[in-house]
Parts: structure tokens; sequence; C-alpha cells
């Protein structure tokens, strides 16, 4: 397997369809294919593989560029194919003269026929090259029936191989692949010349994408040598399957980059997940990019499927936000429009939160009006009156819990715990010794007492 270190100036593309809005999947791809032309002081190229016109839209566009700068995976060029049509024609034109490019008449009932009879010969159902065989005539007499014919591209028998950067030795026999359709009946392409010819006139030297492409990559090899150009390094990464192992999808929307922006989650803790998801790399909250950078390579990742939780994605961004300061997250607050969240209050929270967002919620607790939860409002008047004087500090929890354990020789949870819902609300939550303080007497005595 390659080494990405060994890697200089690597061109590298992510070339979504704007059809709907990136997944985990389609992140993986994009920040694998980042890492590795930044790895090696290199190029990113966004693509946008825009040809199906009815499903393609701006508004799907502009949500891939938007998700992509969110996560920090900026890119140097950006290129649409619905703008390099011409370019195509030439490259079809070039392989129909070179032979390579042969025109098909058949409906899809009669390839399902074809394929039926090959199979029950005990032969691969792949296309026969009947249309080889046509004459002048013979298409003539098609064109006149109303049929449009589709182009396929003429596969030489011979080995495809290459050394794959993730699944090491890759080897196929021409002969035994379907001529696949790269024009259809109404003169639209399908994924394979466009994305080869884009790679070549592109200068791309490394493409990573999903293990599904592997079959597509022996035949594009012969693409690229048809049309006089070098073949670019391939790395064929296992897909990412849902916490249950089930296949991701761009429709599965619960998955989606948007949602898990929406939710609140933090760019990084995404970043981190997907660098490191799927190799033997340990997965570990990062700072920021460089971070990965520097602990990234092709060859750490192996050839097993990895499984995408949202939980462990939910558990790295507690972790991230437990490391980020007030000076970080204060323009974000404001930008949520949060209010009455100081470094004191952040500083207290944060170390509980789920989101930046969450912090609001302890403006309210701490300095708004709750409902405390008093279970026994004796024991709690009695507390109250064993609050120290002066004013609270971080000290007041401590000295206040050791008083009550004297006086009434409770202690534990027993002690702690209804104090807490009394002066929060809640059962669970960061460290009263910090919150206590941002309560006050007031709103403290008030609570207990009720």
């Amino acid at each position: 397997m390659t080494d990405s270190q060994n890697l200089s100036s690597a061109v590298c593309r992510f070339a979504p369809s704007p059809t709907g809005m990136l997944h985990v999947g389609n992140v993986r791809m994009a920040l694998v294919n980042w890492l590795l032309a930044k790895k090696s002081d290199g190029k990113m190229i966004l693509r946008l593989d825009d040809t199906d016109k009815e499903r393609s839209t701006e508004e799907f566009a502009q949500g891939i560029r938007d998700d992509l700068v969110w996560l920090g995976l900026n890119w140097d060029v950006e290129e649409k194919q619905s703008d390099r049509l011409a370019r195509y024609d030439d490259a079809a034109d070039r392989l129909r003269s070179l032979g390579r490019l042969y025109a098909c008449y058949e409906t899809a009932e009669e390839l399902e026929d074809m394929r039926a009879r090959l199979r029950r010969r005990g032969k691969p159902p792949i296309y026969d090259r009947s249309a080889l065989k046509l004459s002048d005539d013979d298409k003539a007499a098609f064109e006149a029936e109303g049929r449009k014919a589709h182009w396929r591209f003429k596969l030489n028998a011979e080995p495809i191989e290459w050394d794959d950067m993730v699944r090491g030795p890759q080897s196929f026999n021409g002969a035994k692949l379907a001529d696949p359709v790269l024009i259809r009946e109404d003169g639209t392409y399908l994924y394979m010349l466009p994305s080869a010819v884009d790679d070549m006139d592109m200068g791309v030297t490394h493409v990573v994408r999903g293990e599904d492409h592997v079959t597509n990559t022996a035949i594009q090899s012969q693409i690229f040598n048809a049309l006089g150009a070098p073949v670019p390094s391939f790395a064929h990464m296992a897909l990412l399957t849902g916490a249950g192992g089930e296949a991701l999808s761009k429709r599965l929307g619960s998955l989606s980059v948007s949602d898990f922006r929406a939710e609140g989650l933090e760019p990084m803790a995404i970043n981190s997940l997907l660098a490191r998801l799927g190799s033997s790399e340990s997965i570990e909250p990062a700072a920021d990019l460089a971070a990965l950078l520097a602990g990234f390579d092709l060859g750490h990742f192996g050839r097993a499927q990895a499984r995408f939780d949202p939980e462990d994605l939910r558990r790295i961004n507690a972790k991230i936000l437990h490391t980020l300061s007030y000076a970080d997250v204060a323009p974000r607050l404001a930008a949520l429009g949060i209010d009455g969240v100081d470094e004191t209050l952040w500083n207290a929270v944060s170390a509980n939160l789920n989101t930046v967002a969450d912090a609001g919620d302890w403006v309210g607790i701490t300095q708004g009006s709750i409902t405390p939860v008093r279970e026994d409002p004796d024991h709690l008047a009695a507390c109250a009156d064993l609050l120290p004087t002066g004013d609270f500090d971080d000290t007041t929890w401590k000295t206040w819990t050791g008083a009550i354990k004297e006086a009434t020789g409770v202690k534990g949870k027993a002690l702690f715990m209804p104090l807490r819902q009394a002066l929060t609300g809640q059962d669970h939550g960061p460290d009263m010794g910090a919150l206590l303080p941002l309560i006050g007497r007031d709103k403290a005595i008030e609570r207990l007492r009720g």
C-alpha cells in the first residue's frame, strides 16, 4: 500500500452530485481527499458533477459549499461539469475515431433477454458486442424505426492492474468486463467519461473514493489510456455503514451534515471522527485540521467496513466542548442570540454541555426562575438556616455541606441530591461548588424555602 507521507503535491478532487445534502459518507471522502492534498502541499478541487439536469439544483450545490466551508474544508478550484459538455463531446469524438466508442440500438428488454440467454448457457451476462456486427443499413433501419443509439466503450481484452493505496494490488481482465455505456440515447453522458476527462484535464493525480467504484476504475483506466492521459493513483476506501449496519445514503436526512450542524455539533467533532474511522489510528478529539494532518496516512485505513454511530460523534463533540475557552465561544454565543453567559458561567458549565447553545439553559437555571424539587421541605428549610454568611465563593458549597452533615448526620447522595434538585431543578449537572455562587444567597434561600 502507498504511504501518503511520500506523496508530493497531490492534486485531489471531491466530486459530489448536487442532487441532495451531504451525508457523512460524502464528507468522509471530501475530508480524506482534503487531508491527502494538504499533507503533500498539493491542490484540492471541488467538482460539481451536475450533469443530471432533472435532479441537480443550485440550492443543493450551495448547501454542499456551505457544509464544506463550515467543516473547514476549503478548496483551491471549483469546476462544474455542466460547463464542460463541449469537452466531453470532443473526447467522445476522439474515442469514435479510434474505434473505441460504438453505437448500439438494443432496447432494455432486448438487453435483458440477451443476458438471460447467456446465463442459460453458463456464460457471464455481459454485453455480447452484437452491435459491432451492424451494417450501415442495419443502423439506418433502426434509426428509421425511431430508435436512437446509445454508445458503448470497447474494452481491450487485456489485464488491468494497479496498486491501490488502500486495497493493495488490484487486477481485472478486460475480457470479463461488459463494455460500459458512456452516452445515453438522449445524448447525455453517464458518469464514466466526464469523470475521466475531468481528471485528465484538471491534472488530478490521486483519486480517493469508495470501494463501490473499483470496477469503474478498471474501466476508466482504459479510457485514460485511449485518450493518451496518465492514469491517476487510486485509493478505494471501505464504505461506512450506519450504527445498525445499514448502508448510508444522502437521502438519510438524519445523517446529513446540515442536520448535525443544526443540532449544534462542532465541525471538528465530525472531522475528528471521520478522519480516523476505519483506520488503525485511535479516534480522539482534535482541536483543528492541522492536528489531523499530523497523523494522516492513507496506508492506515483497512478494507473492513466501519460503522458510523451518531452517539460516538456526540461523545467526541462533548469532549471538544470541554476544551473550548470562553474566548472561543463568546462570538458564537452572540451569533446565537444567547445573552448572560459570561466567562465564569461558561467555565462552570462547559464540562456538562452537549452543544455551545446549551450554555443558555444554565443562564435561566442560575439567574432565572425554576421549579425547585422539594421532597422534604422541612429538611431543606433547616439546610437554608445553615448557609454561610457573607458573599458566596468557590468554598461556600463545601463549607455549607460540611455544616449540614455535622448537624444532621446525612451524607453522600442523600445529602447532595436534595440540595441540587432544590437549587437547580435538575438531578444532575455541573459541580455545585461552581454553580452556588452564580445562584447567589437570595435565590438559594428562596429555592430552599419555597
